[in-house]
């Protein structure tokens, strides 16, 4: 991942607490896989397909909607949730432990090209990036997703509105009154205060350091402390609360629109046609409705990807 990211893609920083139980959990996991192999293709029965799912929900969630389209599609799909980060999960897949897992455009491209920086906020360049540094791995990278599952920085509906702000644009006009939450790295990196200022100048009448995206930072948005929060744009708590995202109107941030990484040795016309509807059908307010419903409903991944296929005609 390129230094210059303010996070890892989150099966590397999200959820850091679960990391060393889950860790041991992947470990086993990926041992099973190699004994079971990820046996894509042609079978006697209907081809099978092993999905990979890094150790959040809401690539849990991504593993089943992928699924559930092929099983529709004649496929045995099989979801193997909680493998770890992309640093086990990436390998598995090289290896043919798995034949796909659902990624993020930017960070995949930074991980397997060692953070060249070679990502950019264009979704459609930085995939045709990643799929030739796929290439010589016998992998490849489908359509991305409208998608998008990033840093982003959010405000309470009413704190938006009393400013008529919705674009981070629109933002400098005011900024100097409001003050920003985030991680402590964020005056350092430049995807955050840094970035701010020289892409929009926007600039805070102060910063508070809190966590990357977690409770600290949540709750102070909640009770007022901070006026603008940088979390995930894909996460539950903005559904949840009717929080604004404001748009990244000049392209601040990377693509990391989510899309699928697969095995090219199990490509087919039925394959790439199943995983595309899905990702197409995908918005970034529809995973973040999504990731609500697993992390503050604690509803079961499996369970929230066939009620949304049952409603989207699978």
């Amino acid at each position: 991942m390129s230094s210059a990211v303010l996070f890892a893609r989150r099966p590397s920083h999200r959820r850091s607490a679960r990391r060393s139980v889950r860790t041991a959990v992947s470990c086993a996991l990926l041992l099973l896989l190699v004994a079971c192999g990820g046996d894509g293709g042609e079978g006697p029965g209907r081809p099978r397909v092993t999905i990979g799912a890094f150790n959040f929900s809401e690539s849990a969630i991504l593993a089943h909607l992928y699924a559930g389209a092929l099983e529709a599609a004649g496929y045995e799909a099989v979801v193997r949730e909680n493998l770890g980060n992309r640093e086990l999960v990436a390998p598995a897949l090289t290896r043919g432990d798995i034949d796909l897992y659902p990624g993020y455009a930017a960070t995949e491209l930074e991980f397997f090209n060692s953070g060249a920086g070679e990502a950019s906020a264009d979704p459609a360049a930085t995939v045709e990036r990643l799929r030739s540094r796929l290439a010589t791995r016998n992998l490849t990278a489908f359509t991305p997703s409208p998608a998008v599952d990033t840093n982003a920085f959010v405000m309470t509906r009413a704190t938006a509105d009393r400013l008529r702000v919705s674009k981070l644009s629109e933002l400098g006009r005011v900024s100097n009154e409001l003050v920003l939450g985030g991680p402590p790295e964020c005056p350092a990196r430049p995807f955050c205060i840094p970035g701010l200022e020289s892409r929009y100048g926007i600039e805070f009448e102060s910063f508070r350091p809190l966590d990357p995206g977690g409770p600290l930072t949540k709750t102070a948005l909640a009770n007022g402390d901070i006026d603008v929060a940088l979390i995930f744009s894909s996460d539950g708590f903005i559904a949840a609360n009717g929080l604004v995202v404001l748009a990244d109107d000049r392209g601040l941030q990377n693509a990391d629109n989510v899309v699928p990484v697969v095995r090219t040795s199990v490509v087919t016309d039925t394959l790439r046609e199943a995983l595309d509807g899905v990702s197409a059908a995908l918005t970034t307010e529809t995973l973040t409705q999504l990731n609500a419903k697993a992390d503050v409903d604690k509803k079961d991944p499996d369970d929230i990807a066939r009620e949304w296929l049952d409603q989207n005609g699978y």
